[in-house]
């Protein structure tokens, strides 16, 4: 039976994160009753991410594993995700279980009157560097899109595939993404998710990829909102 939910997960050097992942989705979609997948793309990780990812897929035949050759960053890997499923809805989480999957199935209801849904994390268990960096990208997108998510750089989203028709994607659309599909005319919402601490593995952030090159992002998202076609209706 094909897969009606795609659930994309992006990991780098998670070994120790990916059986657990795999579980809490399992736990998490027990009472959701459409055929799901759980999809991880493997950025060429450099420990032992693969072999969890096949244990994994040993257990459970709806997860599997994509890898990328080299190193491409999570923009590259969500994409890849995407155009190596076929559900009509597709979830995404990032691989650190910060994330909590037992929100999926409570943004997925969600679907019945949105088209894109994302979550906005709550009681954030990151270090202050990562909280005032997102409080400066907040402030820096308002100021320059005129676009008010209150937390785009939050990965636990589900939406119809739909959604991005017209989207262009790029290194950093990830981060953008919400902006970008509410900027083609698809409805979107915001809802409040659980966020938790990282508990294995080493975050991959640092103030120069999440400030800096999210502030110059800023500069092509700019002009690409400004360029873009809008959505025309017929007479």
């Amino acid at each position: 039976m094909s897969a009606e939910i795609s659930i994309i997960v992006p990991v780098f050097d998670e070994a120790d994160n990916v059986l657990p992942m795999a579980r809490e989705v399992a736990a998490a979609f027990k009472d959701v009753n459409h055929p799901w997948e759980l999809v991880f793309v493997d950025d060429a990780s450099r420990d032992a991410t693969p072999q969890r990812i096949a244990e994994a897929r040993a257990t459970d035949p709806r997860v599997r594993g994509v890898r990328h050759a080299r190193n491409a960053g999570q923009s590259a890997a969500v994409w890849t995700g995407i155009q190596n499923s076929t559900a009509p809805i597709i979830a995404t989480l990032d691989g650190d279980l910060q994330n909590d999957p037992a929100d999926l199935p409570r943004l997925l209801a969600e679907l019945a009157t949105v088209d894109f849904v994302c979550g906005k994390r709550v009681n954030r268990r990151d270090t202050l560097v990562r909280k005032v960096s997102s409080r400066i990208a907040r402030w820096a997108r308002k100021t320059a899109l005129g676009a008010d998510f209150q937390d785009t750089g939050c990965a636990c989203r589900v939406f119809k595939r739909t959604a991005l028709e017209g989207v262009l994607p790029f290194n950093g659309w990830h981060r953008f993404l919400p902006i970008l599909v509410a900027g083609n005319g698809v409805s979107t919402k915001e809802v409040p998710v659980n966020h938790r601490p990282r508990v294995a593995g080493v975050s991959k952030y640092g103030v120069w990829n999440r400030v800096w090159r999210g502030l110059y992002d800023l500069v092509g998202v700019g002009w690409l909102q400004k360029r873009r076609l809008k959505r025309v209706p017929l007479a």
